[in-house]
């Protein structure tokens, strides 16, 4: 049996390297992530509930960081979804993964993902700042478009996942 890299499935890698304990392991676990794209936008779902649950308790900081966190779990989902790999924190960057199997982003879900890709880390630790923690630092205003970016890139998620193939 001929195996070229572009007609290539992952089972087919799978049976090809067979033999390894190794690659057996690491086979699973890649055809296990991509069986379970459903899991990762049920998440990005409840991340996004989050994001509103620390906005209404005014822990805004946490609320740009759950919002940043439920649409990098929905484009995991996207990629995983198409049998993509979905590796990484940063949405912007996975999003320039998307495969030509799914409808390009436009240039204002780009932009909400660069936005959004600003929430990951100085939301959380204080040494993002000169002085003073994350918690001092994020407002209510921010913590509303991060979530409703976040709304934005899941929907746009939910439609490629639900489109039909």
């Amino acid at each position: 049996m001929q195996h070229s890299a572009s007609g290539c499935h992952l089972t087919q890698l799978y049976e090809i390297f067979l033999g390894s304990a190794i690659t057996r392991s690491f086979f699973a676990i890649i055809i296990d992530m991509s069986s379970r794209f459903l899991d990762w936008l049920h998440q990005a779902e409840a991340d996004l509930r989050h994001a509103n649950n620390s906005l209404e308790a005014g822990d805004f900081e946490w609320s740009c960081f759950a919002a940043h966190q439920a649409a990098e779990k929905a484009i995991k989902a996207t990629l995983m979804k198409y049998g993509s790999e979905a590796w990484g924190h940063t949405i912007t960057v996975l999003m320039g993964n998307l495969t030509d199997q799914i409808h390009t982003p436009t240039q204002v879900l780009i932009d909400n993902a660069r936005i959004l890709d600003k929430y990951y880390i100085p939301t959380r630790y204080p040494n993002g700042f000169d002085s003073g923690a994350p918690t001092d630092f994020y407002t209510e205003s921010e913590a509303l478009q991060a979530i409703k970016l976040a709304e934005q890139i899941i929907e746009f998620c939910r439609d490629q996942i639900n489109r039909p193939e």
